[in-house]
């Protein structure tokens, strides 16, 4: 077997594309700030630094790992370069650190306390850029960027689209979009990728914690929360629990002591979106009452990604609303009849794994006589830090069951959160035997796994239904591409912005590894597989829903029609 010597122990070589892969396995913690296993190598910041046999420094990302090679990683040569380089980067970057948003969370900031970088030698001679806030997703700072290039090869790479570029030479270059126009004027779906990547406080969410805490001390509103089926296995990483672990109950339990009145799953609004995207596919096919293929409409990066980049497309898209909008048009309906009772208002706020769902919540038309049907959305990284001021010690918190009468959700809604998972929902509704084998072997139609594109076809009534899933925009883009040029034709089409699906949301906690979206998917496959109710159309809540708060009001609460 290949084998390198890093710092005198002999590590085998299995296949790593680089030198630092292979010094991490050997459990070794190199610093960097520009790699990401996901993105193509850049190799700017050389913080990976190592020193061969004879003295030289090379870039352990971009290098590749061969056999006999001798490494050491922490010389003194290799400490006073990373150090310098900590300084430098220091010497022009913002250092408000104890008011950042990333404070605590800042890799620049954990590698200076790392490297114990006391002083700054040098004067910052930046000038002061204006910050940009016009996204109603992220937040812009350039007085925080040290241009890693991150956020420009994940919004190129991943997304398609190069919102990001970087402008300028030298001591004069800067990450921006084109002519420094806002991130409001670009093309932005406002998916959070950039975010997702960055190191420092340079990109991040649009914090709304304050408008939360107003509504929760406010006694003549009744708040109420629902969650998103892909937060429940990524917020427990921020307090110390394994990625992928199911943590609704530890959830609802916090959600009840920050001040909620009423706590809820977003999986039942998946239910809903099942139920009716699924009778809206079957009139397509059979009725020709709309444009095919029919792609979902769950996912609010790929409809405004739609809109600017395929108008055309844009009736192709289920008018269904996402499953966060149903169940928020849903509970507004519910509680206009409680309101008669106590007099209180209705306050929705959803604590989801997008950041672009935020900018969903904002459209006119999912507003009611002027009103927003979500009065707020959270991520779920604004959800922790919420919890963590509140002083909530999460990982010792008791389960809690959410509130009726909207507390059951099967686990075909739970599925909802992982690419692949909405098209196995409408499957599992769709096909005529219902048996528990029946259900289990949809998942090897093809419809499970991270891959960017998956392709299946399924036997539906008397009709076979050619399906096409994708994640990620520049996989979208060239699915597309070859749809329209008539290489490739389906009946159905999955669209999900972000890679992995909504446990990969640019507002979850950062992870800069795959593997981790990777548990986090399984935990939601686990969390379907140990789920009584199975099927959306055998949930009770569902069927009661259509006899009562539904009734007469099916499409004006759970569809929005196509942009003309």
């Amino acid at each position: 077997m290949a084998y390198m010597i890093i710092d005198g122990i002999r590590v085998p070589i299995e296949g790593e594309k680089n030198i630092l892969s292979v010094i991490r396995k050997a459990g070794i913690d190199l610093p960097t700030f520009c790699y990401q296993s996901e993105l193509s190598t850049y190799g700017a910041c050389r913080m990976c630094v190592v020193e061969n046999e004879w003295g030289g420094i090379i870039a352990s990302c971009s290098e590749p790992p061969r056999d006999g090679m001798v490494i050491r990683t922490n010389t003194p040569k290799l400490q006073k370069h990373r150090k310098m380089i900590l300084e430098l980067l220091l010497a022009s970057h913002c250092r408000d650190c104890t008011t950042c948003n990333k404070s605590g969370r800042c890799s620049l900031q954990k590698l200076a306390a790392r490297y114990q970088i006391k002083n700054v030698r040098f004067a910052n001679y930046h000038e002061n850029m204006p910050v940009d806030a016009s996204s109603p997703c992220i937040v812009r700072d350039p007085n925080k960027c040290i241009l890693c290039g991150d956020c420009v090869r994940a919004c190129s790479e991943i997304q398609g689209l190069g919102v990001l570029d970087f402008v300028g030479r030298g001591s004069k270059m800067q990450v921006m979009p084109a002519f420094n126009r806002l991130l409001s004027e670009t093309n932005c779906v406002g998916c959070g990728q950039c975010r997702a990547v960055c190191p420092t406080g340079a990109i991040c969410i649009q914090n709304q914690e304050a408008a939360v805490w107003k509504l929760i001390s406010d006694p003549q509103k009744r708040v109420v929360v629902q969650f998103a089926p892909a937060v429940r296995v990524a917020v427990g990483e921020e307090f110390g629990i394994p990625a992928g672990e199911n943590c609704t109950g530890k959830m609802v339990a916090a959600l009840r002591r920050l001040g909620f009145d009423e706590v809820y799953d977003t999986t039942l609004g998946a239910d809903l979106t099942v139920m009716e995207e699924s009778k809206e596919l079957v009139d397509r096919l059979t009725k020709g009452t709309g444009k095919l293929p029919m792609f979902t409409s769950c996912c609010p990066g790929w409809v405004k990604f739609c809109e600017n980049e395929f108008p055309e497309l844009r009736e192709n898209i289920s008018t269904c609303r996402s499953p966060m909008q149903m169940f928020a048009a849903v509970l507004k309906e519910h509680f206009k009849h409680v309101k008669e009772v106590d007099g209180k208002d209705t306050a929705v706020v959803a604590i989801m794994p997008c950041t672009a769902k935020k900018a969903e919540a904002a459209r006119p038309e999912h507003a009611t006589e002027g009103i927003p049907d979500v009065d707020v959305v959270l991520t779920t990284q604004e959800l922790v830090m919420m919890i963590q001021e509140a002083g909530i010690d999460f990982a010792r918190l008791e389960a809690e069951a959410p509130d009726m009468p909207f507390g059951l959700a099967s686990g075909a809604g739970v599925i909802f959160g992982v690419t692949g998972g909405v098209t196995e929902a409408v499957l599992r509704r769709l096909v005529e035997d219902h048996s528990p084998q029946s259900i289990k072997d949809i998942a090897f139609t093809g419809v499970r796994g991270f891959d960017g594109l998956k392709e299946a076809t399924v036997q539906v009534g008397d009709a076979q239904v050619r399906i096409a899933i994708v994640n990620g925009l520049k996989n979208t883009r060239t699915l597309i591409e070859k749809m329209k040029a008539g290489e490739l034709s389906y009946d159905f089409v999955e669209v999900m912005a972000c890679r992995y699906g909504c446990v990969g949301g640019g507002g979850q906690p950062i992870s800069f590894d795959a593997a981790t979206k990777f548990r986090r998917g399984q935990g939601l496959y686990h969390a379907d597989a140990s789920a009584q109710i199975k099927s959306s159309e055998e949930n009770p809540i569902i069927m009661s829903l259509y006899g009562g708060i539904l009734k007469g009001k099916v499409h004006e609460l759970l569809h929005d029609e196509p942009v003309q």
